[in-house]
This record gives structure tokens, sequence and C-alpha cells, in this order.
């Protein structure tokens, strides 16, 4: 028996190695990732630019706090700042970690000013922002906070409906929270029009815009960052996953007039942002940034779309909906998702289960349009299989 917490349904694999786009178990057997530890390892595996960046790193320093400066922390943090809207960071080891900095940073900005009631956070249905007590609050979904007793200062509503939003605002609302991107909730990008809208509420009345991109963010979308694509501008915005491409590592970035509120003792962290973990973040983003990359993450993306349109065309009886952006992709089934996640990765193949039984695809971003080919290919085996043992069992 096991003796760790019983929180995770694992799968019965275990991988030892990995290598490009595949992982392989104790015996060799090889699967192609569409999974990326959960949109997490974006380079795939084995990426020398970024081992060697570890490896010379580990023979310097790993640690030594934030009570000193780290040089591989501020060159992370310029680099960040010049690339995105923001002008200050803050360095965490996770997603849910840099959206509780987030949060903090809307409410201490509104305490700063003098208007302390203005705690409150308006989120979305479908959303997904962590596992603390305060970030499954700011989602609001029943099966993460059955149990974990209630958390007041959040607000939900469905996404897409300006109106119920801001029926939603009084003189107690701090911030306004979305992913551009819907990951865990089903893969739902949402439109440009209403991400503006959002922005205008926002500006209409005093509130604070704040971009999850977790999932989407660090070039999933063929972008660096999703906010581009619709050219709106948030205050603050959390990163993590494919910051550190397997390394633990996230951030939290905001502009210079929300973050200079967060002065010494307002937040911390102890492992946040240290040697080890920079020195990564700083050899993804070299790669991240080469030239053609996020060209090449936009190309593929597309191709992704078309095929996996395509298979919809194939099954429409197993394939309902394709949603997504890049390299952020799912489709909707019609057979339970994590049976079909089970069945394909019989086929060696590994994909993640979203809300609203969505197929989530999430490659890690040096795919092929090849890899993409032969993915949906194996989906497209997997559901002429259920196929015919569906009218094998009828006869």
């Amino acid at each position: 028996m096991s003796a760790l917490y019983g929180t995770y349904a694992r799968s019965e694999l275990a991988f030892v190695r990995g290598e490009g786009m595949r992982l392989f178990t104790e015996d060799g057997t090889a699967y192609l990732d569409f999974a990326a530890g959960i949109a997490v390892n974006a380079l795939g595996y084995g990426d020398r630019h970024v081992t060697e960046a570890l490896k010379a790193q580990a023979d310097k320093v790993w640690h030594t706090s934030n009570i000193f400066i780290i040089p591989e922390q501020e060159k992370l943090a310029r680099r960040l700042t010049e690339i995105t809207f923001a002008d200050k960071v803050f360095f965490t080891n996770s997603g849910a970690e840099a959206l509780e900095c987030a949060i903090k940073t809307a409410r201490r900005y509104f305490w700063d000013k003098g208007e302390k009631e203005r705690v409150d956070i308006i989120g979305f249905s479908g959303s997904f922002h962590g596992r603390t007590t305060a970030t499954i609050a700011a989602a609001g979904n029943p099966t993460y906070t059955e149990g974990f007793g209630p958390m007041p200062g959040y607000k939900h509503t469905k996404p897409g409906d300006l109106a119920a939003v801001e029926a939603l605002i009084d003189d107690k609302t701090a911030a306004i929270l979305i992913e551009p991107v819907q990951g865990e909730g089903g893969v739902t990008a949402f439109s440009d029009s209403f991400l503006k809208g959002l922005r205008t509420l926002c500006d209409k009345h005093g509130l604070l815009l704040i971009f999850d991109e977790v999932q989407c963010g660090y070039g999933r979308t063929g972008k660096f960052n999703a906010y581009e694509w619709s050219g709106v501008i948030p205050d603050i915005m959390t990163v993590a996953k494919a910051i550190g491409a397997g390394f633990p590592l996230g951030a939290c970035l905001a502009t210079e007039e929300v973050a200079k509120a967060m002065v010494p003792g307002t937040h911390g962290s102890t492992y946040g942002g240290n040697p080890l973990a920079c020195a990564v973040g700083n050899a993804v983003l070299d790669r991240i940034l080469e030239p053609g990359f996020l060209d090449h993450v936009d190309e593929v993306g597309k191709v992704l779309a078309h095929e996996l349109q395509q298979l919809m065309q194939k099954f429409p009886q197993y394939v309902t909906e394709v949603r997504g952006r890049g390299l952020i992709a799912g489709i909707k089934i019609t057979p339970p998702v994590r049976d079909f996640v089970q069945r394909l990765r019989e086929h060696k193949l590994l994909t993640v289960a979203a809300s609203d039984n969505v197929l989530r695809l999430l490659p890690p971003l040096i795919a092929s349009e090849d890899d993409v080919k032969e993915a949906v290919r194996i989906i497209a085996e997997a559901f002429a299989e259920l196929e015919a043992q569906t009218a094998s069992a009828a006869q």
C-alpha cells in the first residue's frame, strides 16, 4: 500500500525517461505525450540548453532565500517585464501561489488607497485557479470547495454575459479574475469582445483586471501571452507551468501602479525564485524567445485545429465540438472522457481529461505537424475501435 495521500486517481503507468515528445516506461515502451505534465513540459524532454543551465547552476548555489539579491531572479524578472505589460514580478513555486499573490496584490492595492472594504473578486464558472483555500474559492467549483468550509470575498457568474458581470459589481468589488482560455474547465477560449468588455467594466468601475495565464500563457496559444490575441491589457497576470518547463516555478506580474502597494512584509516566499529555479527559467525563456519558436507553435496549432475538425466530421457521433487556441486544444466527446483517456493510453497516447467531458490536448510546444497527425490518427483509431465494439455488443 502506498504511503502517499489518496488524493490522486493515479494511473498504473510509471515513466522513467523522456526524450523529445515521448515518455518511456521501465521496459522501454514509448508513449507520445500530448499532456506535457498538464501543460508544464513546454520543451518536451531532454532539452539540452535547459539541462545544461540546471547542471551549471547546481554546481554553484541552489538556494539563498529572498533576503539577498538573486542575480538570476533579477535577470528573469527584467526579461519578463520587457516582453509583457508588467513592470514588477513576484516569483513563486506554483500557479496556485501566483494566484494567491495576485489576489493579495489586488486587495492590498485598494487597502493602500484607503478603500479597505474593496476585497471581493468576481470569477467565472468553469474556471480553475489552483488548490489552495483561496484559489478554490476564487473558482467556486463545488467539486473542489466541498468539505473545506466557506470563504467570503468571492462572487461568480457564467462567462460571456457582461451584463451579469456588471450586476455583481458593488462598492466591495476589487477585481475581475479570468483565464483567457480555460483549461481544466473545458478548454474554452473566450472571445476578444468579451475580454474587451471586461476591461471596459474594470475601467468604468475602477476595478483591477487579473488574467490567469498559468495554463494558457507562455507561448501555448502561439503568442507569448494569450492576452495578446485580444489586445486587452490586464493589471495583474499570473504565469507558471511552462515557465520552468518542469521545474517548479511561477510568477505574479503587475503594473508599477498596482505593485507599489506590496511593500516589505506584505508577502513572501522561502523558495520562490531561488537561484536554481530562475537559472532554469532563464534557459526556458531563451528557447521560447528564439526566432520562429512562437510562429512554429501558431502554425502547428492551426494544423491541430484542422485535424480535429476533420476528426469531428469523421466521427460526429463521438466528437461534438472542437475548442481551444494554439496548442491548448480540446474536443467535447460523447464517451466518458476519463474512460477514453485510458483507452488512448492503451494506444500509447497521453492526453488529459477536462470538465464538460472534454478531451484535452496539451502537447509540448516543440510538437511537429507529424506529431499532431500521429496523435489524431491514434484518436481516430480509438474511436473506430470503440465503434466496432459498440456494434459487436449490439448484435
